[in-house]
């Protein structure tokens, strides 16, 4: 059975495909995406499966109907609609079509939430997993862009994309002596969120690097963690990990960092720990903002065969959750994003609850006592996790650091009213049946990010660029920026997980709906999983940027 139609390419030429998803034929709970090159023949890979056929074979995975194997949204019902939102600036023309022409073109149907700027190809690691295909051979020197060259990257972000999230990556960013120098280059553009992608090992290893990093003006380390075992870090990094990566937390804690860990989930090798990875980022302290999972993307540098890779579709990774612990992640926490394609994503917003210690405890017993989630409904407004939300639904419910909560009603006061066209502009649309366009919905994930993921304090002289600084700074403060505003954010801890595609699963909808765009020297934008896609044989879609 047909599903839903859209194009991809042959893993093999890249050639432009008609493409479908469709039921599998040999199991009901599994959807594939399915297309056939003339010169390559056919190819199919699961794109979303709601049961594991058999889920004795992945550890941490109940059988079904037993404890804890709650179910998970089914394909058709896991949507969100949007409005497309275009360039208001292309970079390049339509010539020969999508994926062939980013820059970001003008049927591009999305605007940047994040812009990440690669600042080399270097790394102090070799994994044997790398989208990047980082260090190794021919990487250990040269080639780095030089600081011009990134002023001149990030002067077209901001001209493009007004004051979005910006992510320092590379390979390994913290290889480069004047990082620091990188950082106040996008604190000074005014830019929402300054965050480095690193794997941790210097902000371990270097008394006083991550407060520099810091002072320069850095809000927050994207950090690389797969699991609760070196075994994992093993076979996926090369190397043991456990005990650099809880130093670098604690150096990133002291200096007022926040930190999100971000794990690369293979069927098989570590998606029977994400519940114990989700329990560890909570033991690990309040500096922690968040858990970010992302199934492995076959392209850049992998250690299987691209049709024989080990995968996990999005509903199996939510599973992993919501059976591994589900006395703190359930089904119905989890939503589709209201900024890129719905099956991009998935994520959950909720207040971290630290277990009161009481007189009667011991010192050691105090260290054991286990942090827990409160889910946060309303907080599912947030662009990341957005609830569609009619002219009659509640706005937004906030609860502080202290545990007060403020509620108010979709019709608010007239005073509210009048200070918020924009949020009733939204309402009426809700009530019309019109989906709320891609741009609202990046503007809310840009705010709600730069917000919750953001370290002690603030970068900023103007203290409040990462709550209403994307173009609600020079508008009226709407509900959802007040909503922001008194969300007690330090205690706030989200759960995503995001599905990039490769070669086999590309689908050409979703990826004119990606707001997450890599900078290339020359000014263009390009989405991610486009700038990192290889074919079967390595040969990239777009080329590596030139020095």
């Amino acid at each position: 059975m047909i599903l839903r139609r859209t194009q991809s390419l042959c893993p093999v030429c890249l050639r432009r495909l008609d493409a479908v998803y469709a039921l599998a034929q040999n199991d009901p709970n599994c959807v594939e995406l399915r297309k056939t090159c003339p010169d390559h023949g056919q190819f199919s890979v699961a794109v979303w499966r709601t049961l594991s056929s058999d889920a004795t074979e992945v550890a941490g995975q109940p059988k079904a109907g037993g404890p804890g194997n709650a179910p998970v949204p089914a394909f058709e019902s896991w949507s969100r609609p949007k409005s497309p939102s275009y360039p208001l600036h292309p970079r390049t023309a339509i010539d020969q079509g999508c994926p062939f022409d980013c820059g970001l073109c003008p049927a591009h149907a999305q605007h940047t939430c994040t812009g990440l700027v690669e600042v080399t190809m270097r790394c102090n690691m070799t994994c044997p997993i790398c989208y990047a295909s980082a260090g190794g051979a021919g990487r250990e020197t040269g080639g780095d862009p030089d600081l011009a060259c990134i002023a001149s990257q990030m002067d077209a972000l901001r001209t493009a994309s007004g004051p979005c999230n910006v992510q320092i990556s590379g390979g390994e960013p913290t290889v480069r002596e004047d990082l620091p120098q990188i950082i106040r280059l996008a604190r000074e553009r005014a830019f929402g969120l300054v965050q480095v992608n690193t794997n941790g090992l210097r902000l371990a290893e270097e008394e006083g690097y991550a407060a520099k990093l810091r002072q320069a003006g850095l809000d927050s380390v994207y950090l690389q963690w797969d699991g609760v075992s070196d075994e994992t870090f093993i076979t996926l990094r090369g190397r043991p990990c456990m005990e650099f990566k809880r130093r670098a937390v604690a150096a990133c804690a002291k200096a007022g960092l926040g930190v999100v860990l971000v794990a690369t989930l293979v069927r098989g090798v570590n998606d029977g720990e994400a519940g114990e990875l989700l329990r560890l980022a909570l033991q690990l302290g309040p500096a922690v903002r968040g858990l970010h999972v992302q199934p492995a993307a076959f392209f850049g540098r992998y250690p299987w065969r691209l049709d024989e890779a080990p995968r996990l579709t999005l509903p199996e990774v939510m599973a992993c959750f919501t059976r591994q612990v589900p006395e703190f992640v359930r089904s119905e926490h989890l939503h589709p994003p209201g900024c890129e394609n719905e099956l991009c994503s998935f994520s959950a917003v909720y207040r971290r609850v630290d277990a009161a210690n009481t007189a009667n405890q011991s010192v050691e017993t105090q260290k054991d006592v286990q942090p827990t989630l409160q889910w946060l409904a309303d907080a599912g407004q947030s662009c990341c996790s957005p609830r569609p939300q009619g002219a009659g639904g509640a706005t937004p419910s906030a609860t502080d650091a202290t545990g007060a909560t403020a509620v108010t009603g979709a019709s608010g006061t007239a005073a509210q009213q009048k200070a918020s066209p924009a949020a009733s502009h939204e309402a009426s649309l809700a009530a019309a049946g019109v989906p709320p366009s891609a741009e609202e919905g990046a503007r809310k994930a840009k705010q709600f990010v730069a917000l919750h993921w953001r370290g002690n304090g603030d970068t900023t002289s103007e203290g409040t660029t990462g709550a209403q600084g994307f173009g609600a700074a020079s508008a009226e403060v709407d509900g959802f920026s007040r909503f922001l505003s008194q969300a007690g954010a330090e205690r706030r801890f989200t759960l995503s997980g995001m599905a990039f595609q490769d070669a086999l699963s590309l689908d050409l909808e979703r990826v004119r709906g990606c707001c997450i765009h890599v900078l290339r020297r020359d000014g263009r934008m390009i989405p991610f999983c486009l700038h990192n896609l290889t074919a079967q044989d390595g040969t990239r879609l777009y080329a590596e940027d030139a020095s």
